[in-house]
């Protein structure tokens, strides 16, 4: 499996967005996440991170 879980920075803390992300696309002024059931989500953040081998995705909102 290649999917990984995005997970929002806030002060140093790291709070699940969504799991299992397929597909990560800009999207106007953010990313569009979709996972592998076809589920969207759209955030105003910025990667910080791809911690590949972790299966993770790390984002800081802008």
């Amino acid at each position: 499996m290649c999917e990984a879980n995005a997970y929002l920075r806030k002060d140093g803390q790291e709070e699940l967005f969504l799991e299992m992300v397929d597909r990560v696309e800009p999207f106007e002024d953010g990313l569009l996440l979709q996972d592998i059931f076809g589920k969207r989500k759209i955030i105003k953040a910025k990667i910080v991170e791809l911690a590949l081998v972790e299966h993770k995705i790390i984002l800081e909102k802008e």
